[in-house]
């Protein structure tokens, strides 16, 4: 599941003092009687210095902001192991199931799944920044509303405790886009969002041109937002929506389906997270 990532913990404050000494070479006498016609030459000593050679952070603070980033990433890699496995291994067993290939590129948001289905070609796509959108949690603001009397609030306490086991973790919509190609017949581009085991769609949109529903250029983005989609998938009757979360259940997005992927979203975060604590920290000690 979802790490919270504890940014409060104090960080270890250091001071470095560098001692630099240098040797120089001794000054000789001038010589009591010199010709006047003749310049005396200087004797030449090759200049040279015992300093070690130090590498100092650009200001103070790196050397804190370093050991603030040695402690997040220690901790996020020993907090989140038990859970990357379990996810991992879920996320695997469905894409195997189902015969779904990944796209999952390092340093990039967007996940691309992709299979075929008779003569038709599946691809579902969604991003990572999706885990931002943590549902706030209900009893917060049931806590917020029973301020005003003590007495109400003292109780409402007690039930949390009580019931402490039954409350689930926030969850988060997960966005996605499932694009349904056919050979000459175009696309059908339909979006929709997965949240507490449920896949709730929004709108289904057909285009002649399948390139269209899978715009990878602002010029053919712009030509999809310009089309007709459809109307709202929550002004269509309840019984087509029904059929139309059979159609594509039966081209892999059952429930174990949506399960992974709020599973790849959580992990794949986790891993980008884990990824840039560790550019930002080279780069800060470079």
């Amino acid at each position: 599941m979802l790490s919270f990532r504890a940014l409060s913990r104090a960080a270890p404050r250091f001071s470095r003092s560098v001692v630099r000494t240098s040797l120089r070479p001794a000054v000789l006498p001038k010589p009591t009687f010199t010709q006047p016609w003749k310049q005396v030459a200087k004797p030449a000593y090759a200049s040279f210095s015992t300093t070690s050679v130090f590498r100092e952070p650009a200001a103070e603070g790196d050397v804190e902001l370093i050991a603030k980033l040695d402690e997040e990433l220690k901790h996020e890699k020993a907090s989140g192991v038990e859970d990357s496995k379990e996810q991992k291994s879920n996320i695997d067993y469905v894409l195997e199931a189902g015969e779904w290939k990944a796209k999952d590129v390092e340093g990039e948001q967007e996940v691309v799944l992709t299979k075929k289905f008779g003569n038709e070609t599946v691809k579902v796509t969604f991003t990572v920044a999706d885990i931002n959108n943590l549902a706030e949690d209900p009893m917060d603001e049931l806590a917020d509303e029973s301020l005003g009397d003590e007495g109400e609030y003292q109780g409402q306490q007690n039930k949390d405790v009580e019931s402490e086991d039954e409350i689930l973790p926030p969850t988060f919509p997960a966005r996605i886009n499932v694009a349904i190609e056919k050979p000459s017949n175009g696309a059908l581009l339909v979006q929709a969002v997965i949240q507490d085991g449920d896949l709730q769609i929004e709108e289904i949109a057909h285009y002649s041109n399948a390139e269209v529903a899978n715009a990878q250029t602002a010029e053919k983005d712009w030509t999809r937002q310009s089309l007709y989609a459809g109307p709202p998938a929550e002004n269509l009757d309840p019984e087509l929506l029904a059929f139309w979360g059979r159609y594509l259940e039966e081209r892999g997005l059952n429930l174990e389906f949506q399960n992974m992927v709020t599973d790849y979203i959580a992990y794949k975060e986790q891993k980008e997270y884990m990824r840039w604590l560790e550019n930002v920290r080279k780069f800060v000690s470079a």
